[in-house]
């Protein structure tokens, strides 16, 4: 079976690049809330940063959950950017993610709730893993 010749998750190497130049180049809110995120410090979730989703480059996302987290400076409080950030979350809710904002002011001065916020919609939106029970001592496997 032959494959596509532009696969649909294929990124742009300008967005490519792009992503990475944010990544090194990031804010103190986002550094701050990624020490919080990283490595599946929150409630076991897996967390990328600065990961493209269609033409955007979302600023945090949690794929088990689909879940997006954008953080916004103070740049994005005018009308046009209300605007644009409105149906950029359009387009990223377009494709199943829940897109949660926060400022970096409350990021900076209120961590812990933030956190709350997306521990609780991780919590509703990604799938639990259910473990095989463990058999008890003496029983053992029935067969048909």
């Amino acid at each position: 079976m032959a494959e596509p010749k532009d696969p649909t998750w294929k990124v742009s190497t300008r967005l490519r690049s792009n992503a990475r130049a944010l990544r090194r180049n990031s804010t103190d809110a986002e550094r701050l809330l990624w020490a919080s995120l990283r490595d599946h410090r929150l409630n076991g979730a897996s967390f990328r940063r600065q990961a493209p989703i269609e033409n955007y480059v979302a600023d945090f996302v949690c794929h088990a959950a689909l879940l997006v987290i954008e953080l916004d400076g103070g740049q994005h409080f005018s009308d046009s950017a209300e605007q644009k950030d409105a149906a950029r979350s359009a387009v990223i809710e377009a494709k199943g993610f829940q897109v949660l904002r926060f400022g970096n002011h409350d990021v900076m001065t209120n961590r812990d709730g933030v956190l709350e916020t997306i521990a609780s919609a991780v919590a509703e939106r990604a799938p639990t893993l259910t473990l095989p029970r463990k058999r008890e001592r003496g029983q053992e496997k029935q067969r048909s």
